[in-house]
């Protein structure tokens, strides 16, 4: 993948048809799942899809998946509760779960071409709280770091999170691969703090520079992937 899918300037991944990744978290109003939380298990939903066996080879995704990574890397995430998440799971696709949060990923889409029962859901209204401080991330356990100066929703920030976790993956081994995925992709999202932030995005880790489609300028610096094997 030499041409970046996070960069601002024109490259030869635009004359690609667009496709997006469509992440659903469930927001029950009596429990809605921790920020935090979220953020992980969007990250490890995406690694979920990317390994699954239906995305690889001749499986019935792996073409979606081909087509949407040679193009840019687009992933939006849309909230559900009730009948529409109940939906939601009755679509081709995989329910990861965290300790409070449930992230549906589904096989990319047309950019313009979303089936009507993830279409008609809200992307507004992910916003989110940890209600207990976050402890410090175990070490050895990858972690995909936010960048302290950006204010983005929950929503983004599962979208960004995804995307760090996604180009990490891209970086690492068969082996290094196999290991992350015999863990269950265990990782924590954490925000950097900021002198530990810029120390970051000079170490040559993998880092996401957002396009600008939403709520941010284009070519932030979103999230860095501190994996061990990529250290």
């Amino acid at each position: 993948m030499s041409e970046s899918p996070f960069q601002t300037e024109p490259n030869p991944r635009d004359q690609a048809p667009q496709y997006v990744l469509p992440l659903v978290v469930r927001i029950e109003k009596s429990a809605p799942p921790a920020r935090t939380d979220a953020l992980e298990t969007a990250a490890r939903a995406v690694l979920v899809i990317l390994s699954d066996e239906r995305s690889l080879g001749d499986g019935d995704w792996a073409r979606a998946v081909r087509d949407w990574q040679d193009a840019r890397i687009r992933k939006v995430v849309r909230r559900a509760r009730g009948a529409e998440w109940r939906r939601a799971e009755a679509l081709d696709g995989v329910t990861v779960g965290g300790k409070t949060a449930e992230v549906r990923v589904f096989p990319p889409v047309p950019l313009d071409g979303w089936p009507k029962d993830l279409a008609r859901l809200q992307v507004s209204g992910t916003d989110l709280d940890d209600p207990e401080p976050l402890a410090d991330a175990d070490p050895g356990v990858p972690v995909i770091w936010l960048n302290p100066e950006l204010g983005m929703s929950a929503g983004k920030a599962m979208a960004q999170a995804g995307h760090g976790a996604q180009l990490a993956w891209w970086e690492l081994s068969e082996e290094e691969r196999n290991a992350w995925r015999a863990s269950g992709f265990a990782l924590a999202v954490r925000t950097a703090a900021p002198g530990r932030w810029r120390e970051l995005t000079a170490s040559g880790l993998p880092l996401v520079r957002d396009a600008g489609f939403t709520e941010i300028a284009p070519g932030s610096c979103t999230v860095v992937a501190d994996h061990p094997a990529l250290r």
